[in-house]
């Protein structure tokens, strides 16, 4: 990945261009706003332009935010990260920035790991392989020299520090497949940063090697104690020490490590003092712990610049021009998106007073200005610690809760298939039960009518002389109701079909279905002088044989219902919108009762007057609902009725 460095200092290029190539990346350094332009237009030997750009904000040609913006426009680079990088000299240059489009602003003097650090977050490179990485800590050059060059013929990729906190901030910047510390170092010792790198979520599971020139034998069982995974001594040979990063490594996975912000990892503090001198001493005692420190000299720059760029703890001093101090700290903790941030007030005097009006305020430590910056700095790491494992604890309570939620939906997904396999095997039963029942009604139950009909009838044509009006009126009755009954046993297997039969869809030629029903009707009724319209070309993807159903139904009833109307008119067709209809002059009905249309046995209108068995429309119903469509009427009493109906996408 190609950086793009553009800063006038050629001590700042040549740093971090040092910086970068060591952490894998391909740094191209300038000094103007002119050799960036060109740079950007021209692009790079590949074709390809800088994935990310590091920009000095004061440059002598030109303003580094005015660059930013040309960048933010160009659609080449306008979703390239930019890191900002400048004084902390003008509040205002790092918030203008910031609003302008840069992803991050550190301030100088800065960290040069730190730099590199966010630039690979930025990019979405979280630095490499893991698994064959070595960070080796020990105050020796000689030593540190010697051991690189040998880890690296072995094949592991291998970084250095000098000192124990120097080695914790690598760490926390980059977790390493294993550390070989030294037990005996400048500020903290060995055993101490492994320790701390046990207490580290992020780190505890890193395989740590202590390395000592010591012979006290007692000394291996307080390093194994300590949290080191093995130990070895300067006195032996060095093949000793590779054959254990080795074993070590082949027996580290790394599975189920997650990615969480190391407790070590270099932190942003929020300084904010009228004091100029002041604000410089606290940020050159802070950046000895690897800390980016963002001043501000007024609560409103503190507010201002909360609002545009995330910090993990703030320094707050308790008399400040305009807004006050403790105005400044309860506006933050009163802010949801910043209140969870550590704020420490720099108060004057240690009174109790003081200190209960400081923590009164929101604040969550009172520290004394003094000389001994020390005290501050443990204060700062404590306060961190605690954000850290609270962050951690956090994390891990989502964490449980998101496991519980799969677990939960793993529960119902199995209840969910246990009840449908119990419904679908109750289904599979009713259906049987069904189909008996259709049965039994095709058969046990036509067969009596049809006799019942059959003797009725041959009792009229034989003996109807002989019979007196009273006799032959009792056989009408008993012919004419059979006959509905029949109607009503054909309605009721149909409707029964129509929810079982399974659904083929092929293109249908609705305007040759329709005119084959009028023509059936035709026959049925050859006295009745209709006047039907069917438009040509309907077309319907859908069964053919229910989409006959569906129109023997609705043009039937479109014909019993306007049997009293002196013009009758049938129209059949398709609306814009694709639906088709089927629409009569006939006796319509009132829209206060529509709902009733589709449900079965819910006539709107009496049998003397349109005989029939009320099933008709519930199984236009049905078969429609299952062919994923839809179907409404429309009808004013008097003036006739439509329905119309549509049969859903191919694959309902």
């Amino acid at each position: 990945m190609r950086v793009l460095i553009v800063d006038d200092s050629l001590t700042v290029r040549m740093d971090l261009a040092e910086a970068f190539e060591a952490g894998g990346l391909e740094p191209v350094p300038c000094a103007t706003v002119a050799d960036a332009r060109k740079i950007l237009d021209h692009e790079g030997p590949d074709g390809e332009g800088p994935d990310a750009i590091i920009l000095d904000v004061h440059l002598p040609d030109g303003d580094g935010v005015e660059l930013l913006r040309e960048i933010r426009a160009d659609v080449r680079y306008g979703a390239t990260p930019v890191l900002m990088l400048s004084s902390e000299a003008e509040v205002k240059d790092r918030i203008r920035g910031l609003r302008t489009g840069a992803d991050e602003y550190v301030g100088k003097p800065y960290d040069s790991g730190y730099v590199v650090a966010r630039a690979r977050e930025l990019l979405g490179d979280p630095g490499g392989d893991e698994s064959s990485s070595v960070l080796l800590i020990d105050d020796s050059r000689t030593l540190r020299a010697e051991l690189r060059r040998k880890l690296e013929v072995d094949g592991y990729t291998v970084r250095t520090a000098a000192s124990g906190e120097d080695g914790l901030r690598m760490a926390g910047v980059r977790r390493p497949g294993v550390m070989i510390v030294d037990g005996t170092l400048p500020g903290i010792d060995g055993a101490t940063v492994i320790r701390r790198v046990r207490l580290d979520p992020a780190l505890r599971d890193v395989p740590c090697i202590l390395l000592t020139g010591s012979t006290d034998h007692l000394l291996e069982l307080d390093v194994l104690d300590a949290g080191a995974d093995a130990f070895v001594r300067k006195s032996e040979d060095t093949g000793v020490l590779l054959a254990k990063v080795a074993a070590i490594l082949r027996q580290t996975t790394g599975d189920g490590h997650t990615r969480h912000p190391s407790l070590h990892a270099p932190k942003r503090i929020l300084a904010v003092d009228a004091h100029p001198t002041y604000l410089d001493e606290l940020t050159a005692c802070l950046r000895e712990d690897g800390c980016e420190v963002a001043s501000a000299r007024t609560g409103e720059e503190a507010v201002e610049l909360l609002a545009t760029q995330s910090v993990d703890c703030i320094l707050l001093d308790p008399r400040l021009p305009g807004l006050s101090g403790a105005d400044t700290c309860r506006l933050i903790k009163a802010a949801p998106a910043v209140r969870d941030i550590p704020l420490i007030v720099l108060g004057i005097s240690d009174d109790a007073a003081s200190v209960r009006a400081g923590l009164g305020d929101g604040a969550d430590d009172y520290v004394v200005k003094s000389d001994r910056f020390d005290v501050l700095r443990a204060r700062v790491r404590a306060q961190l610690r605690r954000k850290h494992f609270q962050d951690e604890n956090r994390r891990a309570r989502e964490d449980r809760l998101q496991q519980e939620l799969k677990d939960a939906e793993a529960r119902a997904a199995t209840e969910l298939a246990r009840a449908r396999a119990e419904l679908i095997t109750e289904l599979e039963w009713k259906n049987s039960e069904l189909e008996a029942f259709s049965y039994s009604v095709s058969h046990d139950l036509r067969n009596p009518l049809n006799i019942i009909d059959g003797f009725s009838r041959a009792l009229l044509e034989d003996y109807g002389d002989v019979l007196d009006d009273t006799a032959q009126t009792y056989l009408h009755s008993i012919h004419a109701a059979a006959g509905r009954m029949g109607d009503l046993i054909r309605s009721l297997l149909e409707l029964s079909r129509a929810g079982r039969a399974a659904i083929t869809r092929v293109p249908v030629d609705v305007t040759a279905a329709a005119r084959a029903t009028v023509y059936a009707m035709r026959l049925r009724e050859p006295d009745r002088d209709i006047d039907v319209t069917i438009t040509d070309g309907l077309r319907a993807d859908a069964d053919a044989d229910l989409v006959r159903v569906v129109l023997e139904n609705l043009i039937g009833n479109a014909w019993k219902y306007t049997h009293r109307t002196a013009a009758p008119r049938i129209d059949i067709g398709a609306d814009l919108d694709g639906a088709f209809y089927v629409r009569d002059n006939g006796a319509g009905f009132a829209m206060d009762h529509a709902e009733n249309l589709f449900r079965p046995y819910g006539r709107l209108h009496e049998d003397h007057d349109f005989p029939g068995t009320g099933i008709g429309l519930s199984t236009v119903f049905r078969v429609i609902d299952r062919h994923g469509g839809r179907i409404w009427a429309e009808g004013e009493v008097g003036v006739g009725a439509t329905f119309h109906f549509t049969t859903g996408p191919p694959n309902a």
